[in-house]
């Protein structure tokens, strides 16, 4: 039928061929033939189907090979140290989070400018990328907290399929710690130098006096005696300090494990010092719990603790008469032992260098009160040992105290 429709205007035209050719006197079987040949040729003869020639496929460029950046940000991004990637034009493609955390998060395609402004840097970047070669620089930021890093740039390139792809990393290298511990071994050294130097020349002046001069002044070479041996102790005080803390660092990492009753621990330091306290015209008063109160600690040690702690507050004190020594049970919480005096107090500003080696808040009173200036970092040391805290709260024309917190 559907045929039929679509050959309609053919079978009307046979239809109307044959109905001229009857009315023209043809033999109407002769014209119902030619009729019925016309129509099963038009329903049945398809025209052939002109089928097109194939097109020729196009020529299309060959496919870039895939970037190699993602495997590289993400080798980078498991590192802990800062690191960037840029490109040839010092464009930021990639930071890690480490990066981010120690200089702020770069906007990817920014330049590298954006975010670090040191010339040494930014030279160094451009330098890397004119001659391929990696350099290495020393670089120190100072906010928001000053810090030393080697910042070090270097090629990496990728071949595949003639096409060559070329990224520049940059890294960071935090030595601040390092440099912080050399610089405080050199202070040490140069301190402990000092130290050791003023008593020396000290006695090799008394010396000469006593064998010149005053070789026949007896009350003379008394006098001299007399300072000759205070400064050889206090030599003898610098060197046994200087050994406990050798003998402090070698076992810090040891802690121990011995139960120790800080009561009559705290009783005994105090009876100790009642004749320096006397001298001085201070009174030490302890307020102890009932029972024990026990720690894992070394006893001597302890001792060299609260001995160092309660001298000074005696003798740094002195201006306030009391020395209270405190010690809280830590039923609830931490054991703490605290000891408060009602001297002048210490500046905000030296608080938290009271422990570093050598450190005075007045180096005159110190040495006039027979202070080597490393107490408070033995103090350190061994609390360090004993997984225990040092916390001081001062004000100046109030006090200070001092907590040991186990």
């Amino acid at each position: 039928m559907a045929r039929i429709r679509r050959e309609r205007p053919v079978l009307l035209a046979a239809i109307l061929s044959a109905l001229i050719a009857l009315a023209a006197g043809m033999n109407k079987w002769v014209v119902l033939v030619l009729l019925l040949v016309m129509s099963l040729t038009a329903l049945f003869n398809e025209a052939p189907v002109l089928k097109a020639e194939p097109a020729e496929p196009e020529e299309t460029a060959p496919e870039a090979p895939p970037s190699r950046l993602p495997d590289v940000s993400a080798t980078l991004a498991g590192l802990d140290i800062p690191v960037m990637v840029l490109s040839d034009d010092a464009s930021v493609l990639f930071q890690n989070r480490a990066a981010e955390k120690a200089f702020g998060e770069v906007a990817l395609g920014a330049h590298i400018s954006a975010r670090l402004r040191s010339p040494g840097v930014l030279d160094m970047v451009r330098e890397t990328i004119a001659t391929n070669a990696p350099n290495q620089i020393e670089h120190a930021e100072r906010l928001p907290s000053e810090r030393v890093y080697i910042v070090r740039s270097a090629p990496v390139e990728f071949q595949a399929d003639g096409q060559r792809e070329r990224f520049f990393i940059l890294s960071f290298r935090d030595i601040s710690e390092v440099r912080r511990i050399d610089r405080m071994r050199s202070d040490f050294v140069a301190n402990a130098s000092h130290e050791l130097r003023t008593p020396l020349a000290s006695l090799r002046g008394f010396i000469e006096t006593i064998q010149g001069p005053a070789k026949n002044d007896q009350k003379a070479q008394a006098q001299f005696l007399g300072i000759m041996f205070d400064q050889t102790t206090r030599m003898s005080r610098l060197v046994d300090d200087l050994l406990s803390l050798s003998r402090l660092e070698l076992k810090s990492h040891i802690a121990p494990d011995e139960k120790v009753d800080l009561v009559p621990l705290l009783g005994h330091v105090r009876d100790s010092l009642v004749p320096l306290a006397r001298d001085v015209g201070v009174e030490i008063n302890l307020h102890l719990p009932d029972g024990k109160v026990e720690v894992l600690g070394d006893r001597d040690e302890l001792v060299q603790v609260f001995e160092n702690l309660m001298e000074n507050a005696c003798k740094y004190g002195q201006e306030g008469k009391v020395v209270d020594v405190r010690l809280k049970n830590g039923a609830d919480g931490p054991v703490e032992v605290s000891i408060i005096d009602k001297g002048p107090g210490i500046p905000a500003e030296h608080v938290p260098r009271l422990t570093e080696r050598f450190y005075r808040v007045s180096i005159e009173d110190s040495r006039s009160k027979k202070g080597t200036g490393l107490g408070l970092a033995i103090v350190k040391h061994i609390l360090t040992r004993h997984r225990a805290r040092l916390i001081v709260k001062s004000e100046v024309g109030k006090g200070t105290d001092f907590t040991v917190r186990f």
